[in-house]
């Protein structure tokens, strides 16, 4: 019988055009007087936009404008970033780190692996273990969860928590509270994924959406992996209306004939790492971007893509445009909490999260979006709440919450109001004891880093 001998393909050979031309970074102070240029030049690859859109949100820098071209087989963006404040991107720290992660020697490829959407997963980061969670929300919810991890001696270090009609997703870092490491004990695992199970079943069992527990091994980026949860749970097919969240996103679908394209419009109300979570959707949707447009004109913004799907096919059928702007429209709005917002500063602990949101839970209050972040030795958690049934929050509740949690640890309450009212009205909040907290993840990018 003859021998079949494949042909040969030096492993080497799909670097070989990257090396031969680097990708190349500029930071542009001087061209703009309001924002800072970052230009990114680079050999075309899938997913690249997400790579560079994500380094630049993990960094807390907001994007108003933007520019993307990647027809062919060559990449160039345009990004137009300011920080939290409105300002220029002058530290010095921030500049190297764009430029070293989007240069030459960048890695930020190897932080895209994903896994398969599980229940619940596990895996270890470094120091910590990974906890993520996909289950029917309700009142209380992270208030169990917490105080299963805090009864088996697990410190969470960093968490976030988005709900989303109905859906709750979180993902969870925790440690062991004696050795401050990653717990790799299979006993305690095995154990803390039953209780877990037993407390997001709750009363479901005949719901097919229960939740369920898995093991999972690899690294993740955390609002990625949300979005993936909750996509892969199909929040999307009952997408409601944000209360009062001002300017409703308005997403149409057309086809560009003379191209070959679908041209995604999307018209709403603009906020933080928008166009992160809108692009994070297509990637995911395995939609290719060539081009977009982004502007942004107070608190509205206009985002434009010209896109294909990675089998080179555009939206024709009624089914897909209609199934892609429900997708979007859920993106959009899992990160939107408009309403009352809480921020936490005490010293870390065990069981720090468990009290504080058993409190929350005892003065009626459901959490819709949560972040918790550890600095050297201080917690910093933020909640935003809302009552039971889903209402916005009585100005004497919130009182009565600062006195009794303002004993024990720093407290800054904010009410943010709707876009639309806030030109009558004016920005509206109660006090506040120390400075804004970059919310959330973003303020562990270090701490993960080598």
């Amino acid at each position: 019988m003859a021998k079949v001998y494949w042909p040969y393909f030096d492993p080497e050979y799909e670097n070989l055009s990257s090396r031969i031309n680097p990708p190349s970074v500029s930071i542009d102070n001087t061209s703009c007087k309001e924002c800072t240029l970052v230009k990114v030049d680079s050999m075309n690859k899938p997913g690249i936009l997400l790579e560079v859109v994500q380094v630049l949100t993990d960094l807390d820098l907001t994007i108003t404008k933007a520019y993307i071209s990647s027809d062919g087989g060559w990449f160039m963006d345009v990004f137009h970033v300011t920080d939290q404040q409105g300002n220029k991107v002058t530290d010095s720290k921030t500049i190297d780190y764009i430029e070293k992660v989007l240069g030459p020697k960048g890695h930020a490829a190897s932080s895209q692996n994903t896994w398969p959407g599980k229940r619940v997963g596990v895996h270890s980061l470094g120091d910590h273990t990974s906890i993520e969670i996909i289950a029917r929300d309700r009142p209380g919810l992270l208030s169990e969860i917490s105080a299963v991890l805090a009864d088996l001696h697990f410190n969470v270090v960093a968490a976030e928590a988005w709900t989303h009609n109905r859906r709750i997703a979180c993902v969870l870092y925790v440690n062991d509270n004696e050795t401050s490491r990653a717990v790799d004990d299979p006993e305690r695992l095995s154990a803390m994924e039953e209780q877990l199970n037993l407390v997001i079943r709750g009363s479901e069992e005949e719901d097919e959406k229960v939740a369920r527990t898995s093991l999972s091994i690899g690294s993740t980026h955390v609002d990625r992996r949300l979005h993936q949860m909750l996509f892969a749970d199909r929040d999307y097919d009952a997408v409601s209306k944000v209360d009062g969240s001002g300017l409703e996103p308005k997403i149409t679908v057309e086809h560009c004939e003379e191209k070959g394209y679908s041209v995604i419009s999307v018209s709403c109300e603009d906020r933080a790492k928008l166009m992160f979570d809108i692009v994070c959707t297509l990637t995911d949707m395995q939609y290719i971007v060539f081009h977009a447009t982004i502007t942004s004109s107070g608190p509205h913004a206009s985002q434009e893509y010209f896109i294909r799907h990675k089998d080179g096919c555009t939206l024709d059928s009624e089914g897909e445009k209609e199934r892609v702007i429900k997708c979007l429209e859920a993106a959009i709005h899992r990160r939107v909490s408009e309403g009352w917002s809480l921020e936490l500063c005490a010293k870390d602990r065990v069981g720090l999260l468990s009290e504080v949101t058993r409190i929350l839970r005892e003065h009626g209050l459901s959490v819709t979006r949560a972040g918790v972040t550890t600095v050297g030795e201080q917690a910093v958690n933020v909640f935003y709440v809302r009552d039971a049934s889903g209402n916005p929050v009585d100005v004497k509740t919130i009182e009565a919450l600062r006195g009794e949690i303002g004993h024990s640890m720093m407290i800054n309450v904010k009410n943010k109001v709707p876009s639309r009212r806030w030109k009558q009205e004016g920005q509206a909040g109660t006090g506040g004891g120390w400075a804004k907290t970059s919310f959330f993840f973003g303020n562990l990018l270090e701490k993960f880093l080598p």
